[in-house]
């Protein structure tokens, strides 16, 4: 307990990245010693490189395409390393806007297990084969201060992320994310529910960030701090709120973030993509148990 101010005053003293210099890292390129943060961090067969020394060969003989600069998690670094958050962003306001100029189409795009309830037929909902509802739902808002939240909440933890994964494996990072929220609320609401809203999606990156931050050895009390109040309006009675889908996207969040960071550098894809798989074949499976109890 008394070493926490000295680690807290060590913090501040970290050097910031000489690309980023409001980013500040304890992780320095192994040629030329330059401090670097993740989204700048090349992984080299010793410890990271910087870009710059990754792209000239600083020396060793090699032509700057002998090694291409590559994320924390192996991914290619990008111009823009905001892009694939900036679309997914893109692609919830054009939904909104299209809801609240054709309001019926809300009821094509939202998550329905079954409807009308039995004793009657389903006749639209996932358990008649609408299976798309699982994703559609997750880029569906009906209120503005609902898609507001949700979409600060994605370019405040996703531009990170994607910086720090790279593009491919953050959008399957989202997606999945998104899909198993989903997939937790179909198994466990009612079949005539409505559920809606990038909420799951987003708490999948609260869980991939915070695996990110430990795997960085970063002080991690602000992420959960702001996951506990989420947590806290997510099971406080009166605000509507579907827990089931923020619980799933979280667990997703937090496995495949686990694989993403975590994969060993020989077998690195295969386990990262094999980690998303995996979890896909975790949605299917809920998904088609409840859909034959439904049946």
């Amino acid at each position: 307990m008394d070493q926490a101010p000295d680690s807290a005053q060590q913090a501040h003293e970290l050097p910031g990245c000489y690309r980023h210099p409001d980013r500040a890292t304890g992780v320095r390129c192994t040629r030329c010693d330059r401090p670097i943060c993740p989204e700048c961090m090349v992984s080299a067969s010793v410890g990271f490189q910087c870009p710059d020394c990754v792209r000239t060969g600083s020396g060793t003989g090699h032509p700057p395409d002998a090694s291409r600069p590559r994320t924390l998690a192996g991914g290619s670094i990008a111009a823009d390393p905001h892009l694939i958050t900036k679309i997914l962003i893109g692609i919830n306001i054009l939904v909104f806007i299209a809801v609240q100029a054709q309001p019926s189409l809300l009821n094509d795009l939202v998550l329905r297990g079954a409807w009308p309830p039995a004793p009657f037929s389903p006749i639209e909902g996932v358990a008649a084969g609408e299976w798309y509802r699982l994703i559609t739902s997750t880029f569906t808002h009906e209120a503005i201060w609902h898609i507001a939240f949700n979409m600060l909440s994605l370019w405040w933890l996703g531009g990170p992320l994607e910086a720090a994964l790279g593009r491919a494996r953050y959008l399957c990072l989202y997606l999945v994310s998104g899909l198993a929220g989903s997939t937790l609320a179909y198994l466990l609401t009612a079949p005539g529910t409505a559920t809606l809203g990038a909420s799951g999606a987003v708490f999948g990156l609260f869980g991939a960030t915070a695996v990110l931050m430990r795997r960085m050895n970063y002080d991690m009390r602000p992420i959960i701090a702001l996951l506990a109040i989420n947590l806290i309006f997510t099971f406080s009675p009166g605000f509507n709120i579907s827990w089931q889908a923020h619980i799933g996207g979280l667990v997703a969040g937090i496995v495949v973030g686990y694989g993403m960071v975590h994969a060993p550098r020989e077998r690195r894809a295969l386990v990262q993509y094999g980690t998303v798989v995996l979890m896909l074949a975790v949605v299917v499976g809920l998904t088609l148990l409840r859909t034959a109890q439904l049946s």
